[in-house]
């Protein structure tokens, strides 16, 4: 692998991670097609996230600022509740005890939480399975042919109107195990988390905040991981250094097109998308034979 072609991976990354048409099957399809090795398995993919990541810190820091602040205050009321369990105990009173989720954003850190284990399980046990699945040109494009049904469906699908306070903990779970199935390649993260996010109810700019939001954790844990397990060789390493330049231009090309991007995805245009996947869907399978 060249620095020129790390550069585009990450212009490819930063142009369809924030569209519901899979950024890691474009790029499989293109690590295909143009013959790419990286010699990291899924790193360099996952590194690519990071940039894009960036970009997520910065659109919603307003969320995020408040998210820490309401788990901070979780945490100190929940010491504080431990507290009046000892003191009822020793003291035979009956103090009353704290409400810890009371408010939206309380609920909402909870919620993304449960969404979590779910999505850092299957990321794990299928990790080995989806770097293979990657190597050809059928499976993205089966996982597009996926992401282009739900789109379809879920376009046609009456809006809702849930916001977290509405949310039961098993639906975050189920949304969280639909995150992990987007590993697979061609399986967009945003379009199915989004995608089911709106089957479940929620208000559509409820369901696209959630999406990005759940996955801060799932792109973090997954860098982490991979680096755990990463084998550094003098290639490896250098083709490493050239995935940390590329996501910094994915990051870049995300900052620009998300304001644009989100505000599509807010609006009932799901089958437009849909659209695009099956055709790059059926051209990555015309490829794969030819």
């Amino acid at each position: 692998m060249s620095l020129i072609q790390a550069l585009l991976l990450g212009v490819i990354q930063g142009i369809t991670e924030f569209l519901p048409v899979s950024s890691s099957g474009h790029l499989a399809i293109i690590e295909n097609l143009f013959k790419i090795e990286t010699h990291t398995g899924l790193l360099f993919n996952t590194v690519l996230h990071l940039g894009t990541l960036a970009v997520i810190f910065v659109v919603f820091r307003q969320d995020l600022k408040k998210l820490l602040l309401e788990g901070c205050k979780s945490f100190y009321e929940l010491y504080g509740n431990i507290r009046i369990y000892f003191h009822n105990r020793n003291q035979q009173d009956a103090k009353r005890y704290k409400k810890i989720i009371s408010n939206n954003y309380r609920k909402l850190l909870l919620l993304l939480f449960v969404s979590t284990i779910p999505t850092a399980f299957l990321g794990f046990l299928f990790q080995d399975f989806v770097a293979q699945a990657g190597k050809n040109l059928l499976a993205p494009a089966m996982g597009l042919f996926i992401t282009g049904i739900l789109l379809l469906v879920v376009d046609f699908f009456p809006a809702g109107g849930k916001i977290p306070k509405d949310v039961t903990y098993s639906m975050a779970f189920l949304i969280g195990v639909c995150q992990g199935m987007a590993v697979f390649p061609g399986i967009s993260r945003t379009g199915i988390t989004i995608a089911v996010c709106l089957l479940c109810g929620f208000n559509r700019k409820f369901a696209v905040k959630y999406s990005f939001l759940m996955a801060i954790p799932s792109i973090l844990g997954a860098v982490l991981l991979e680096l755990f397990q990463f084998p550094y060789t003098g290639e490896n390493t250098e083709i490493l250094i050239f995935a940390f330049f590329a996501a910094i231009i994915a990051g870049i090309v995300g900052y620009f097109c998300v304001k644009g991007m989100l505000v599509l995805m807010r609006k009932k245009r799901f089958r437009i998308f849909s659209i695009y996947c099956f055709l790059l869907g059926i051209v990555a399978i015309i490829c794969n034979f030819v």
